[in-house]
C-alpha cells in the first residue's frame, strides 16, 4: 500500500470507527446525567438510529405498535402524566409494526430513531419524555 492510497482510505476509516462503537446498545441510564437532564450521548445520538437494551414493559393496549422499554423488567407498564418527573429507566417505542409482544422479563435490543423533548401521545395519551420512533426490535 503506498501513501497515496493509505491517504485516500483514511477518512472512510474514521468514519467507519464511531458507526461500529455505535452499534454497541446502550443502557437506558446512558441517556441521562444524575440531575435527569439528557446526557452527550442522547444529545450526539438526537435524530440518529440507534441500538438500546432493556425490557418490553406489558402493551398499554392490543394490537399497537406502541410499548415501553425498561431498564428492568416490570410486570406492569409504568404509565406516566405530563408533569411528573419523567423515570430515568423508561423509554417510549413506536415500532414500524404492530407489535408482537415478548415476556417481560425478556432481555431485548431495540433501534430506532431518538427523539428527546416532552411529547404525549395524541391516541394513548402517554407522556415521554424520550424515545424511539420507527422501531424494530429483537431478542438478545
Amino acid at each position: 500500500m503506498n501513501r497515496r492510497h493509505l491517504l485516500s482510505v483514511l477518512p472512510a476509516l474514521a468514519l467507519a470507527a464511531p458507526l461500529r462503537a455505535a452499534e454497541e446498545p446502550i443502557r437506558l441510564r446512558e441517556l441521562y446525567e444524575k440531575d435527569l437532564s439528557f446526557s452527550d450521548i442522547a444529545l450526539d445520538a438526537e435524530g440518529r438510529r440507534i441500538p438500546i437494551w432493556g425490557f418490553m414493559a406489558p402493551p398499554l393496549k392490543a394490537d399497537s405498535v406502541f410499548f415501553v422499554l425498561t431498564n428492568r423488567p416490570m410486570a406492569v407498564c409504568p404509565f406516566c402524566e405530563p408533569g411528573m418527573p419523567w423515570p430515568d429507566d423508561i423509554l417510549a417505542v413506536y415500532a414500524k409494526r404492530i407489535v408482537d409482544v415478548v415476556p417481560f422479563n425478556v432481555p431485548i435490543v431495540v433501534e430506532g430513531v431518538l427523539e428527546l423533548g416532552d411529547y404525549v401521545d395524541p391516541e394513548l395519551g402517554f407522556y415521554s419524555k424520550v424515545r424511539l420512533a420507527d422501531a424494530t426490535f429483537r431478542r438478545v
